[in-house]
């Protein structure tokens, strides 16, 4: 699993990245996406980050990705919305 972070002043840059992520995983939080772990996606993620965002970065902007690895998943403590975040749900009607 990745989870990218993101801070862009621009509200413009903002709505920008969060559109493009949203093609890999969804949001957690506002600017906090949860995306699949591939070598691949993460690939594009950071070449998108070099090709169209990092030339116009800011000294207040910023993107982190943190890499977690299927043992660390189990040490992630949730509450509220984000408990239920990654449940299946089950529509019977």
């Amino acid at each position: 699993m990745l989870i990218v972070s993101y801070d862009f002043s621009s509200d413009r840059m903002r709505s920008k990245f969060s559109r493009y992520l949203e093609k890999y995983g969804y949001r957690m939080q506002y600017s906090v996406f949860i995306i699949k772990d591939s070598e691949r996606v993460l690939q594009n993620i950071l070449t998108e980050i070099d090709l169209t965002y990092k030339k116009k970065f800011t000294g207040a902007d910023s993107v982190v990705i943190f890499h977690i690895c299927e043992g660390c998943k189990k040490k992630i403590v949730k509450y509220g919305y984000a408990e239920r975040d990654e449940s299946d749900l089950i529509f019977i009607s």
